[in-house]
């Protein structure tokens, strides 16, 4: 299980969510609570795309700790 910081800001709207880490990946909700799962389903689906989009040519997946 990976984690990701969010930024979460309160609108007009209820709360909106990105990850600064993961380009063009944000949500919303009515809640704090909701803008969270909803983040969480689109990082799940960034990551799944980004994966997909790089099989089948000369990378791979690694993972590098940083202190």
């Amino acid at each position: 299980m990976a984690s990701y910081r969010v930024i979460l800001r309160k609108s007009e709207d209820g709360y909106s969510v990105s990850c600064p880490g993961l380009p063009g990946c944000w949500s919303q909700g009515a809640t704090e609570e909701e803008a969270l799962a909803n983040i969480r389903i689109a990082i799940r689906e960034y990551v799944e795309a980004a994966e997909e989009l790089s099989r089948g040519d000369e990378s791979r997946v690694v993972e590098v700790a940083v202190a």
